[in-house]
């Protein structure tokens, strides 16, 4: 009789949990209605619509995707700016409904896309490290327990009781991903964070997505470096204009979309 590992022991209790894959996108289309004329402010809009003198052009983010991920796998997105992938992931994580299709997502999910959308930046960073934690779904006692370790991994401790309005851009984020990330999720999901804050962060951040992939946790993640996106993932997809390009294992994806090759099979 085998013994199993952590990480297999890991995905077998939540594979119990939520049978089926992971993440499953059926035909999912996403549009938006864009204005066809720059409107500057929103009385103008009001009296616009009200007039019915506002026109609209479609603009499809995403074309029926079919998209199936797996538990425990580390599942990565490229394509260039305005592909489509923050509207897959929105999509994946329920913060947007598609137009047409059916997205199942089965475990709990850990959307780090827009850190810090929650923050107060009045308060300190301690204070909001309290606020986010709720935001999240935190108990009060849960969030004391880590702040220790949530301040730690930020690197942020001299910053800590200082208002967040005087903290930089990658610190706010720091201190997001440091608060959001320390809970083992069933899916993670992740947009760019990755590339935030100096080598030191970025590599501990890079170990702990490791760890939550070693713990059963499914990943899907966005980066425009396709370094650690080979790296860390197993499988990759390349969307470009709202559509599936390719999608297989990660070093042959890249590949084709480092040379714009033609589009293979998917």
């Amino acid at each position: 009789m085998s013994l199993l590992t952590a990480s297999e022991a890991a995905l077998r209790l939540t594979a119990a949990r939520h049978p089926g894959p992971a993440i499953q996108l059926e035909n999912v289309s996403v549009r938006y209605r864009v204005p066809t004329e720059r409107i500057s402010s929103f009385k103008e809009y009001v009296i616009r619509r009200l007039k019915r003198q506002l026109g609209y052009r479609e603009f499809w983010a995403l074309k029926e995707i079919n998209l199936e991920i797996h538990r425990g796998q580390v599942f990565g997105l490229i394509g260039p700016n305005g592909a489509g992938k923050s509207t897959l992931l929105k999509v994946v994580s329920r913060v947007l409904r598609p137009t047409t299709g059916r997205v199942r997502v089965r475990g709990q999910v850990a959307p780090l896309l827009e850190l810090g959308a929650g923050f107060d930046f009045e308060l300190s960073g301690r204070e909001n490290i309290f606020l986010y934690g709720t935001i999240l779904g935190f108990t009060r006692r849960d969030i004391l327990a880590r702040l220790d370790r949530i301040i730690s991994f930020a690197g942020l401790v001299e910053f800590m009781d200082m208002p967040l309005r005087t903290y930089s851009t990658g610190m706010v984020t720091r201190l997001g991903f440091a608060i959001a990330t320390d809970v083992q999720p069933d899916i993670l999901i992740v947009d760019e964070v990755l590339s935030v804050g100096d080598a030191e962060f970025q590599k501990r951040s890079t170990e702990r997505i490791r760890q939550f992939r070693e713990n059963g946790a499914t990943i899907l993640l966005v980066s425009h470096n396709l370094n650690m996106v080979q790296t860390l993932c197993e499988q990759v997809a390349w969307l470009k204009h709202g559509s599936l390009q390719a999608m297989g294992a990660a070093a042959e994806v890249i590949r084709t979309y480092q040379g714009q090759a033609p589009s293979k099979a998917i």
